[in-house]
């Protein structure tokens, strides 16, 4: 093809796929299969790689994300964003309708829409292209994110249509779905660290990550309800945001005009129940105005509109019994209580359980066995005691106790300091740990062996046919035909795939293992920097600490897992069945010492490489990543838009600065 027909073929595709994008997670009416729209992906990446010149930042290649784009820089808002008026009663909401008629006299309509509890994000299209993206920030300014917003699937990056304003701003907010948050507190988990809050703190803080493309893994989404302009067509807002929804924003189907404060009430009732039905979170409902002329005649106060108000849900609240409390030993050994309740529906489900998280909670709750105890879901998705009515409390029920020993092998539970859990320590005697260890070593992250699943696991377990993730690969056919739902094929199919799984490069083995607080992340930085399995199982506390991102709690972790005989037992044994243990050799062999002894700090923003490229190629050569700048910093690695306080800092301590170039220089001597 000659350029005018790759020029024409790229655009075609970037069209092509921006259609099916919108119908996926816009409409959610996907009309293409997910290999379907990966290949076309991959053939506009393939054109676009060989022909840089046709680049476009609103590309759909573009929507993974990329972590060169990091400081966040403050943009001052065009139209201030404001915070609502807050109701929490029917009266507050008559107060504001009488007020409204006072200032108005002729007749007007409200507008009520779904209070979507995530992060504020403002977006500013010019000729139909995302420009901008700003949080709300103080109000007046806020935090350009427009590198983050980029990978948000529902948020377009060329508008659909042609009856767009050239230049104008639309206001929604960015969100978590509840199926993604708990995936996200799933890997958490299996990792043993602490889980999420709620998907709102979760998707505000995704927002405001420092590298897109691990925002992009984060699967937000966006939901938008305010458009801003100089030339808007409509006086209505009901319309305008009828509008943007053609224009391929994603917008509530659920906004309604109401005529009366009366159907706002009717409106109020109908969603304090149907919200629980919602994919993602909401906290209550605006009501506004629905003229936009009316809207500018009402005006503002210093803090908020006149001419809206938010009604807020209070979080439903039931009463049950406390009848037992039980105890979940997990793969890390963390105990967790659970309080088992009298069937109770709330939230539109019937709760029998709820979370306790740990020793400390129940003490604070002073719970009783047969307590009239207070549960809501709130911003959570878990259920949870908030409260304890003691005035129905019988003088002779027993107090709740935290156990002293494990549930499952008797064996006596350690509280480590500045830790909230409990934890059973006999990590290779107690079944809940050994399954909960060899499902996280086949899960999809880690080894990802196809055909096995925690069923399997336990059907191999409790026959006695497993006791480690070792055992796995000593597995014969003969011995799985004859299992429970097990055939023929889906006996080749495990062996096939742990076969396979030999090929698992070293990190992802590392991760498999299961070391308590290694993450997928962690265990890349270990991998990395300490090469090998021998390296790291001998490497001191010093040594640990030393490499990037790795504290004082995580090096202690993984000196305990060596220390542990078993432990080493089964790696000898991964190692005797070909399982990757160390880096490949392309790897090693682009390594040098040409920084070694050198502390390289990184800040800014860079044109030829990426901040973890960069980090990548400093260790790659002996140098040490360092996340904060001390007397012991060899170098500030400097882009551009560096913070004031950090440029203040290197100059004070005298530690040299050095440019992209000039990094990339060293490495050539």
């Amino acid at each position: 093809m000659d350029k005018l027909e790759i020029k024409s073929k790229i655009e075609s595709l970037r069209k092509e796929l921006e259609e099916y994008n919108y119908q996926y997670y816009v409409l959610s009416q996907p009309t293409i299969s997910d290999f379907e729209f990966d290949m076309k992906l991959k053939e506009l990446e393939k054109l676009e790689n060989g022909n840089p010149e046709f680049f476009d930042t609103n590309s759909p290649t573009q929507r993974v994300g990329s972590d060169i784009n990091q400081e966040f820089t403050q943009v001052k808002h065009k139209y201030p964003m404001l915070s609502l008026s807050n109701s929490y009663s029917k009266d507050e909401l008559i107060e504001f309708d009488n007020r409204i008629k006072k200032l108005i006299t002729e007749p007007f309509e409200y507008v009520c829409e779904l209070k979507f509890d995530g992060a504020s994000l403002s977006l500013v299209y010019e000729n139909g292209q995302l420009s901008k993206a700003v949080t709300r920030g103080d109000g007046e300014k806020g935090d350009d994110v427009t590198a983050n917003a980029r990978t948000i699937r529902s948020i377009p990056l060329h508008l659909k249509g042609n009856d767009y304003p050239e230049s104008f701003e639309i206001r929604g907010e960015v969100l978590l779905p509840f199926e993604v948050f708990a995936e996200l507190n799933k890997v958490r988990e299996a990792a043993g660290e602490q889980l999420y809050a709620n998907p709102r703190n979760t998707a505000s803080g995704s927002l405001k990550m420092q590298n897109s493309a691990e925002v992009a893994k984060r699967q937000l989404d966006a939901y938008f309800y305010y458009v801003l302009g100089e030339d808007l067509k409509e006086d209505s807002h009901f319309e305008t945001i009828q509008l943007a929804g053609k224009w391929g924003f994603k917008i509530s189907q659920h906004t309604k005009k109401c005529d009366s404060i009366e159907k706002v009430f009717e409106y109020i009732e109908y969603w304090d129940k149907a919200r629980y039905d919602l994919p993602v979170a909401t906290d209550g409902i605006v009501i506004k105005v629905n003229s936009r002329r009316l809207q500018n005649n009402l005006g503002f106060t210093a803090k908020s509109p006149r001419w809206a108000i938010a009604y807020k849900f209070t979080a439903e609240q039931v009463s049950t019994i406390l009848e037992s409390v039980s105890y979940q030993v997990g793969r890390t050994g963390a105990v967790t209580p659970v309080a088992n309740l009298s069937p109770v529906l709330l939230a539109g489900t019937t709760v029998k359980r709820a979370s306790l998280h740990n020793a400390d909670i129940i003490e604070k709750l002073d719970l009783h066995i047969n307590d009239v105890v207070f549960v809501e879901k709130g911003g959570e998705i878990i259920p949870k005691i908030v409260g304890v009515d003691d005035s129905c409390r019988h003088p002779m029920s027993t107090k709740v106790e935290f156990i002293q020993s494990c549930p499952e092998c008797n064996t006596e539970l350690v509280r480590q300091e500045g830790e909230a859990a409990h934890y059973c320590p006999n990590e290779t005697g107690c079944a809940p740990q050994i399954k909960g260890k060899i499902e996280h070593f086949i899960s999809r992250k880690a080894m990802d062996i196809d055909g096995l699943g925690q069923e399997t696991i336990d059907l191999l377990f409790n026959q006695n046919l497993i006791h480690n993730s070792a055992d796995l690969y000593e597995l014969k056919a003969e011995q799985l035909i004859h299992l429970e739902r097990m055939g023929e094929k889906s006996a080749e199919r495990i062996l096939k795939s742990l076969e396979q799984s030999k090929q698992i490069p070293f990190e992802r083995v590392l991760y498999a293992l299961g070391i308590r607080f290694v993450g997928e992340t962690v265990a890349k930085k270990l991998a990395n920097k300490l090469i090998s399995i021998d390296a790291i199982a001998n490497s001191s506390y010093e040594q640990l600490i030393d490499i990037d991102e790795i504290g004082g709690k995580i090096a202690e972790s993984i000196i305990k897992y060596f220390e542990v005989e078993d432990n080493r037992r089964i790696i000898k044994r991964l190692q005797s069945y070909g399982l990757q243990f160390q880096l490949d050799q392309n790897s090693l062999a682009d390594r040098t010492e040409k920084l070694v002894g050198l502390n390289i700090i990184i800040s800014g923003t860079f044109e030829k490489y990426s901040r973890d490229e960069l980090k990548k190629m400093i260790e790659q050569h002996g140098g040490k990543n360092v996340g904060s700048i001390s007397k012991k910093t060899s170098y500030l690695l400097a882009g551009s838009n560096i913070g004031p306080s950090k440029l203040e800092k290197v100059q004070k301590l005298g530690i040299p600065m050095i440019s992209e170039d000039d990094f990339l220089k060293m490495l050539e001597d």
